[in-house]
């Protein structure tokens, strides 16, 4: 049924703002971690489980990279009903700082050679924090933006989530590398390494600043006024909403197949499989990043003007005919031939990035948004995300095909369409269960046909 005017709800452009640059900061926060800890694997290796084999040490770092996903669905069942009962803003205050404290904390740990055995397990301690405040991260904050944004822009302002994604990663990536330029190779490994993790700390207390200064968002409020919770959380959405969590986690699959495969793995095949210089490697990587940054809201303004699924789909159809072709040129080597091929990828993610972030939220009703978004995320992040580099690299390695993670990303989209046809059309519609929206000063959204 098409809302009244007069129901409709007004939200102030300062608070969008401050809503959206609060979500972002947290989002950040959490992909400057995952850079870092990326392109340290080696180091981390050598300081906390020392071995006279370098492959044993990386192998053993990127073990406990991989802990911090195997708690996030945990972290998503413990915050997401809690950020449905209790509010949005108070969860993501709390996910911030413990996010950043774990991460901070590690720059502070003795070395195995110090305390022994004690090192790699208060390493894993502290990825074990952070992967579970992870956990209720991005559900809360794209759901905290979608809520405070008006109907006809929410997907110009929930691409800025993922603006933040890109420019933690680009960060984390720029500052180790430029740390390890400036140090000589001894004194990175001495202390060196520490100093992009101690970073987490301001970044996590400026972030925590803007987040106690923010109220809660217009659709939960909304719903503390009509006494809209549920008496048992999980179960509602684990039994009676089961079909929504599973178009969640298909959407998912493809996102997250898509950011691992491309920002993650990518840099390990240019240089492990197509024998591209590592600096050289990096450049490209950043490089295409900074471009998809510039871009990233244009895509999200695309999604509110033609709607999410005719955007979704495109990239999904992209995908399966041009990640071939894209891995193709990456193999050719030229400067040309890379850059293109990069382009292609890099152009088919952003489009996603784009527009996921004002379509999950949309996908559940408000009483349960928080809490079913960050279950079904965590679950499918768990599976098909941090997964994908480890499968990608045994595939290749047992099948000697280089192009394994162009079958992969293909067989990713091709699996997404379905979700994405079933979804309803949420562009310039009020998210299921809240009032519609509109900026201050705006006319409103032109609801579609």
């Amino acid at each position: 049924m098409e809302q009244t005017q007069s129901n409709d709800q007004v939200v102030d452009e300062s608070d969008v703002k401050r809503a959206v640059s609060a979500a972002a900061m947290g989002n950040a926060l959490e992909w400057f971690d995952f850079g870092v800890y990326s392109y340290m694997a080696g180091t981390v290796g050598h300081v906390f489980f020392p071995s006279h084999s370098g492959t044993a040490s990386l192998l053993a770092s990127f073990a406990v990279f991989a802990i911090a996903f195997v708690v996030r669905p945990l972290g998503g069942f413990f915050f997401g009903p809690l950020g449905d009962k209790i509010g949005r803003n108070k969860v993501l205050a709390t996910t911030i700082i413990m996010m950043s404290a774990g991460t901070f904390v590690v720059g502070f740990l003795p070395s195995y050679q110090t305390i022994g055995i004690w090192a790699p397990i208060l390493l894993i301690i502290a990825r074990l924090v952070q992967g579970f405040s992870t956990g209720g991260e991005y559900g809360g904050a794209a759901t905290f933006i979608c809520e405070f944004s008006p109907d006809d822009r929410r997907g110009f302002m929930g691409s800025w989530l993922e603006f933040g994604t890109l420019a933690g990663y680009s960060l984390g990536a720029v500052l180790v590398t430029g740390i390890s330029l400036l140090l000589t190779a001894e004194q990175f490994s001495d202390w060196g390494w520490r100093l992009p993790f101690l970073l987490a700390g301001p970044l996590g207390v400026f972030g925590l600043y803007l987040r106690l200064k923010l109220k809660d968002s217009p659709a939960f409020e909304e719903m503390k006024e009509q006494a809209e919770e549920v008496d048992s959380p999980l179960r509602t959405i684990l039994v009676d909403n089961l079909r929504l969590m599973m178009l969640c986690i298909g959407l998912v699959l493809i996102l997250n197949v898509a950011y691992y495969t491309v920002l993650t793995y990518l840099p390990s095949y240019l240089t492990e499989v197509l024998h591209m210089d590592a600096s050289r490697s990096l450049v490209f990587l950043v490089a295409t990043m900074l471009v998809m940054m510039c871009v990233i809201g244009f895509v999200g303004k695309l999604s509110d003007r033609v709607g999410r699924k005719p955007v979704l789909i495109g990239a999904c159809i992209g995908f399966i005919v041009l990640s071939y072709p894209a891995f193709w040129l990456l193999s050719v080597g030229t400067l040309l031939t890379t850059i293109i091929g990069l382009a292609i990828l890099g152009g088919l993610v952003v489009l996603l990035a784009g527009t996921m972030p004002s379509t999950l939220p949309a996908i559940f009703p408000t009483r349960i948004r928080y809490g079913g978004f960050a279950i079904s995320y965590n679950i499918s992040t768990s599976l098909f995300g941090g997964t994908a580099p480890f499968l990608i690299t045994w595939l290749i390695s047992t099948t000697g095909n280089n192009f394994v993670p162009a079958y992969y990303l293909m067989l990713a989209a091709a699996v997404a369409i379905a979700p994405i046809m079933m979804i309803p059309e949420t562009a310039g519609r009020a998210m299921p269960g809240s009032k519609s929206l509109r900026g201050s000063g705006s006319a409103g959204a032109p609801q579609p046909a």
